[in-house]
């Protein structure tokens, strides 16, 4: 038979009447203003700083599409004459697969479709949750996918490196030549802003929703 407990108390840094540091990690007394392990200053969560968050991640997904529409790399053959092929990412992805190069795409599509757009929404449910109540467990997801973002961003620009890589490679003059596309540019925006976007969100305000006590049972 369970027996009720008396309710715990959840214990957050903010409530222990600590802040701790954005760079280091390291907790001191919340009337300390600058972190003496790093020299950075200190400051509370604030939900106003989501703003930062949304901005960023708006200029990212409005990049994000004339990445996916405008030609991601352009080649040219035989000085001209069998003409220029010019692919977006999504085309590119096409012509992987039709020469067989299966695992190839697979990367491609993922890092270059599936992440940006995975990413653009793991952010946003993280910025509309932030602060909001929740359980301890829900806490730790919430965390755990803050975790992945940060994880997945460091790939994100496989497609940006692989059109340099071959526009670096390919230059035979009157035989062929590759050159990046204006989706290029655009892409490496979208991925950078997002970046920033994710390094702008305060995962201190992930502890900020926990209930005052908790219930627990046995």
């Amino acid at each position: 038979m369970s027996k009720a407990q008396p309710d715990a108390p959840v214990m957050t840094a903010h409530r222990a009447g600590l802040i701790g540091c954005r760079s280091c990690g390291r907790v001191w007394p919340e009337q300390e203003t600058t972190c003496a392990r790093c020299g950075s200053a200190l400051s509370p969560p604030d939900r106003r700083s989501l703003q930062m968050v949304w901005a960023w991640l708006a200029a990212g997904v409005i990049l994000y599409i004339p990445a996916n529409l405008f030609p991601m790399m352009s080649t040219r053959t035989f000085a001209g004459l069998k003409g220029n092929s010019e692919a977006t990412i999504y085309e590119g992805v096409l012509q992987l697969i039709d020469h067989g190069s299966y695992d190839i795409a697979a990367i491609v599509f993922v890092a270059s479709i599936v992440v940006p757009v995975a990413k653009f929404i793991a952010i946003s449910w993280l910025a509309l949750v932030a602060g909001r109540p929740a359980t301890v467990e829900q806490a730790h997801t919430r965390l755990k996918m803050f975790e992945v973002v940060e994880f997945i961003g460091r790939w994100s620009m496989i497609d940006v490196f692989v059109v340099a890589i071959l526009s670096a490679l390919v230059q035979l003059g009157f035989v062929a030549s590759i050159h990046p596309g204006p989706a290029a540019a655009s892409f490496a925006l979208s991925v950078a802003f997002t970046m920033l976007s994710a390094q702008s969100f305060d995962p201190r305000l992930i502890w900020r929703g926990l209930p005052l006590r908790s219930r627990t049972s046995d």
